[in-house]
């Protein structure tokens, strides 16, 4: 009898240990490969040209690798579309527009030539070879933003160009792959128009409202990734569905989601983590199982179609780039810059490639042979190496220019610290999401969560709802790959346990919930949010969220007069900038013609990404004058402030009447920004409200006024 049957034989098809080795490889590839500095991408496909049939014949490009491969291309493309910044695109939209036809026009028409001349193919051939050479892939944006380099004019441009080309390109894989799928006669163009256009509508108008209904309905994190990839493939399987190519339905819904995905949210980090741990690395390998490699050096036919591709692909982008500095009379840094991240070839290459090589022409022959399929892989090998060498130099210099930085070198950014009390479960994902899109992304440190525990209310099951509510939290931001510092402590009373918090911790935020009012004669903020502002004199921001934080189309920000001379100005304005910069939405300010001004020149210098609207108020005591403006789906922000300071103003005091009376309806946040000077204590016997003597005369005099008007 045989305790052990294991019978080693090649090619293996035990579907366990092709699962096995195809992880082996994700997982060992990338550690060797990087050592020798070879791009993720080429070290994927290398892996599966050695286990392939042209290599060592390990595995067989059965069935699985198929399935896996189509979903890993669908996932390529849905990412390529949701990492592009439309709003990018709309700051610099017409350099933008004639980068990205120069950067599709100048590849084609040379890729065409080539192609027709130097390697005598047919003009379809031609056509699809040169669109491979039109498209590229941001690799080396991870350079850009490591250096702290996305505001550049350059970058925005090639971002907003990106979208161009790629578009163009894959519309044209569609159209040469439709072709295939039908007959060409007169029709045949009228219908692929009209299908195009309506499907791209159907994607455009449709996804985004679906999906925001969606995320507003279902906070549960599973159901969101799971609906996300229903609308990739819903979106691929439409295209597929008229004689199109899925691919860029897939692309489409990408351009369509990134505004319901931001980048910095538990959401969007598991998208990427399962496309770059399973579905991407598996079609990799798939294309490099196709590969015969040994035809490069065997035919000189292979290597001649290699170099060109490789030449012209090259050429093509470094022309396009030195014509769109002429125009626009650029540096020549900016040129290289400009160069380097677009000169990358991946994502839409790989797909042409594949999509080519499966079609079959009447003659018998794949539309893409086998040598441009091996050439393919050495121009993306080349393209990829010399975007890397160029981007990294060109970001470097930049770095090294004082003039060209972005940001104000001189100052020193302060560390930031945001708590977040976790007293209601309700609130929690709410919370944590709105601090995540505030926080700065540069700076490593994470958050606070924080619960506190009423020394006269010790009982253990507050303990472990605490326990549960700090978890939660923390659950929430390490989904977005931000740690969390869990903090359980006894306090006198909930606020003074915050503000010992945030003195031990050097917090410089605190982001906590709207009071719930418990009776009529209840106050709108709570006891919490009164003795905590008087306790301390970091920002605070009071919020109320009637729908996720990622499906707000707008953020509405009513500003008082004086508040650019509060401390904390310049720190709310960039908070609230970047938020709207991440979740893709307009941040609309409304302040007196004074302080409006002040808004427009910081927002220019620092935050010009973020797109931006400036109306004027003239009465700031009446908010009822902003209703108009404000929508079910719009965050109503307004910026208070404490007792004393400088842009400090009687009609503050009407606030929670006004914002419960006309505001009951719409997500909330009330912001006290920072301010100079030592907090008040919370109680004291001289002023156990917390008032300063300066008050207390404001009110006998009011007295007094009133008394006189009677009289």
């Amino acid at each position: 009898m045989n305790l052990f049957e294991f019978n080693l034989a090649l090619p293996i098809t035990d579907p366990t240990w092709v699962f096995f080795l195809v992880l082996i490889i994700i997982l060992f590839a990338p550690m060797i490969l990087g050592r020798l500095h070879i791009p993720h991408i080429i070290g994927m496909i290398l892996a599966g040209v050695l286990i392939g049939e042209h290599g060592f014949h390990v595995l067989d490009r059965d069935s699985s690798f198929e399935l896996f491969g189509k979903v890993g291309l669908y996932y390529i493309m849905f990412l390529a579309g949701l990492e592009m910044d439309m709003e990018d695109f709309k700051k610099n939209r017409m350099k933008s527009v004639v980068f990205g036809l120069l950067t599709f026009l100048i590849p084609m028409a040379l890729g065409i030539w080539s192609s027709m001349s130097m390697l005598g193919y047919g003009f379809l051939t031609a056509v699809l070879l040169a669109s491979m050479y039109a498209s590229h892939t941001l690799i080396a944006y991870p350079i850009i933003s490591r250096y702290g380099l996305s505001r550049l004019r350059s970058v925005n441009i090639t971002i907003g160009g990106t979208a161009i080309t790629v578009t163009l390109a894959l519309i044209i894989l569609a159209v040469i792959g439709g072709m295939f799928k039908g007959t060409v006669d007169g029709l045949f163009w009228v219908f692929l128009v009209a299908k195009v256009a309506f499907l791209g509508f159907l994607i455009i108008f449709f996804f985004p409202r679906i999906g925001r209904w969606f995320f507003r309905k279902y906070d549960d994190s599973v159901m969101q990734f799971v609906f996300v990839l229903a609308m990739v493939f819903l979106g691929g399987g439409l295209m597929e569905f008229v004689g199109m190519e899925g691919i860029l339905g897939a692309f489409l819904a990408g351009l369509v989601l990134n505004r319901l995905i931001p980048h910095v949210s538990p959401l969007m980090n598991r998208l990427e983590f399962v496309g770059n741990a399973l579905f991407i690395p598996y079609f990799l390998i798939g294309v490099g199982m196709i590969i015969d490699v040994r035809n490069l050096f065997t035919g000189g036919e292979a290597l001649k179609v290699a170099v060109v591709m490789t030449v012209v692909a090259t050429f093509s982008k470094w022309l396009a780039a030195w014509i769109t500095q002429k125009i626009y009379r650029m540096q020549p840094n900016e040129r290289s810059m400009i160069f380097g991240l677009s000169n990358a070839q991946a994502a839409a290459t790989l797909a042409a490639v594949l999509i080519g090589h499966e079609i079959i022409m009447e003659n018998g022959e794949r539309l893409l042979n086998d040598d441009v399929l091996n050439g393919t892989v050495v121009m993306i090998l080349f393209t990829c190496v010399i975007s890397s060498l160029v981007t990294e130099r060109s970001a470097r210099r930049f770095a090294l220019n004082e003039d060209a930085q972005p940001e104000d070198k001189g100052a020193k950014k302060a560390m930031e610290q945001i708590l977040i009390p976790v007293a209601n479960p309700e609130t929690i994902e709410n919370l944590v999401n709105l601090a995540l899109v505030i926080k700065d992304a540069k700076q490593k440190n994470g958050m606070i969560a924080l619960n506190v525990i009423n020394d006269n209310n010790s009982s253990e099951n507050k303990e472990l709802q605490g326990k549960r509510n700090l978890e939660k939290a923390a659950m929430i931001a390490a989904a977005a790959d931000v740690p969390v510092t869990m903090v359980s402590r006894y306090d006198l009373n909930i606020a003074s346990g915050i503000i010992h918090t945030i003195k031990e911790y050097e917090a410089t935020d605190v982001v906590i919930g709207l009071h719930r009012k418990a009776n009529i004669v209840d106050s709108f903020f709570g006891n919490l949010a009164e003795s905590l502002l008087k306790g301390t004199h970091r920002e605070v921001m009071i919020a109320k969220f009637l729908m996720p934080v990622n499906t707000l189309r707008r953020i509405i920000i009513a500003v008082p007069p004086k508040a650019e001379f509060e401390t904390g100005f310049s720190k709310w304005v960039e908070h609230f900038c970047r938020m709207g910069s991440i979740l893709g939405c307009r941040v609309h300010f409304f302040a007196d013609e004074r302080t409006l001004m002040r808004l427009q020149q910081l927002v220019k210098k620092k935050f010009s990404g973020t797109p931006t609207e400036f109306s004027l108020l003239e009465e700031w005591g009446d908010l009822l004058l902003l209703t108009g403006q404000v929508n079910y789906d719009h965050l109503f922000v307004v910026i208070s402030a404490r007792r004393g300071s400088i842009s400090y103003d009687p009609s503050f005091e009407r606030l929670p009447a006004q914002l419960s009376k006309y505001f009951s309806n719409n997500s909330l946040i009330i912001l006290y920004p920072d301010q100079f000077g030592d907090p008040q204590e919370i109680v004291s016997f001289s002023d156990p409200r917390g008032y300063n003597e300066s008050q207390h005369y404001e009110k006998v005099g009011k007295w007094f006024y009133k008394w006189f008007k009677k009289s």
